[in-house]
């Protein structure tokens, strides 16, 4: 049967309305997510404002010293994208029942959300392993924090329940090549890089390392006993106060961001008396501290450091990779982190040989779990 004129009109009035409605929904959808921007990528947030939601995280926690021990935060961020975070680590105090400890944390959580939610952080799935609470939280889809809340368990001795029990890794010898600082970086994990001065490497590592929130030392070579061969710049039992301060001032120019130092070789120059007492009025100026590498039991760097006012620590526990073999340094780590949890602190010095970091990659993340927590070398210096 042949439609009616009228019906035919009618059928193509409303295909027409059809399809003009049809591309007013596409349009209109079009509209909300240009005007949503959905699927648009915000603009990364800056170090600067990452560090700022870092310390209002931190203000955050209750000042309750009955809930809460140590706080404290380290900055790490410093490049948009870049995969590293700032680091917020508060300790949970067990008194109480099982009830109070969760209150406890559930207070604790909802105080960080709360700043969380004023920048538009989410946070990702709680993580928990033997008691410590670990979780990370994002600016779209970005990571910003990981946040590390440790139960201080019954049972841990007075002098570490006050602070925790702390380890300091120091990777020595950076500033060969970029290759080996990169697999440090790789690891993301807050060691403290020691840059060499003068050598092909030492600017851009010591540059690369401050921009990504590491701390670096200048890696302070020293004349040594034996038949080690000198280094093209030292300092040397016999150097005058103006020998040692050029010299110095020589090596910070490679190493400019070095916020403190530790000795390269040095068992004979550590071991002077008269050449440390030289050093450390020049490192007191520049405002570094200094570690003790103890390359040699007759040194009297650090006792001199702190005679004369200069922030100074030692190593303290086996160099982690004189037999450089995968057993050896997992034995070596392992006392460093028992002795961390004896003595409260410890600090250990390595070097980025391949199977060095291949330890740390697998050891360091079994840390929380053991009741330690990493930190800059910077943390321990007295």
């Amino acid at each position: 049967m042949t439609p009616w004129p009228d019906t035919l009109l009618h059928t193509k009035l409303f295909e027409r309305t059809s399809g003009l409605l049809r591309l007013a929904a596409v349009c209109a959808l079009a509209l909300v997510f240009f005007l949503t921007g959905c699927g648009k990528k915000e603009k990364p947030l800056t170090p600067a404002q990452i560090h700022a939601i870092t310390r209002e995280f931190q203000a955050a926690v209750s000042h309750d010293p009955s809930q809460y021990g140590r706080v404290w935060a380290t900055t790490r961020k410093t490049a948009a994208n870049d995969g590293a975070t700032d680091h917020l680590y508060v300790t949970l105090l067990p008194g109480g029942s099982g009830e109070a400890h969760s209150t406890s944390l559930t207070d604790l959580l909802q105080a960080l959300d709360r700043v969380a939610t004023r920048y538009k952080l989410t946070r990702d799935p709680l993580g928990n392993d033997a008691g410590n609470v670990q979780f990370l939280y994002r600016y779209d889809g970005a990571p910003s924090h990981t946040i590390h809340i440790r139960t201080q368990h019954a049972g841990t001795s007075p002098e570490v329940s006050a602070s925790g029990a702390r380890l300091a890794i120091i990777i020595d010898d950076m500033g060969y090549d970029r290759a080996s600082a990169d697999a440090v970086f790789a690891l993301q994990y807050p060691l403290t890089l020691s840059v060499l001065p003068g050598l092909p490497h030492s600017a851009d590592v010591d540059e690369e390392a401050k921009r990504r929130g590491y701390q670096v030392l200048l890696h302070l070579p020293m004349a040594s006993t034996g038949n080690s061969k000198p280094e093209a710049i030292e300092l040397r039992p016999g150097m005058s106060a103006e020998e040692v301060s050029q010299t110095v001032a020589q090596m910070l120019a490679t190493v400019p961001d070095a916020i403190g130092a530790n000795n390269h070789q040095g068992s004979e120059a550590t071991a002077d008396p008269n050449l440390m007492a030289e050093l450390m009025p020049v490192l007191r100026e520049y405002k570094l501290f200094f570690v003790d590498s103890r390359t040699t039991t007759a040194t009297v760097a650090y006792d001199i450091a702190r005679q004369m006012g200069v922030p100074a620590a030692y190593r303290n526990v086996p160099f982690l990779d004189d037999a450089a073999d995968a057993a050896s340094i997992r034995r070596q780590l392992a006392q460093a982190i028992r002795d961390a949890r004896k003595q409260g602190t410890a600090i250990a010095i390595g070097h980025p040989h391949p199977v060095t970091l291949q330890v740390l990659q697998e050891i360091l993340p079994q840390l929380g779990s053991q009741g330690v927590t990493l930190v800059f070398v910077s943390q321990l210096v007295q």
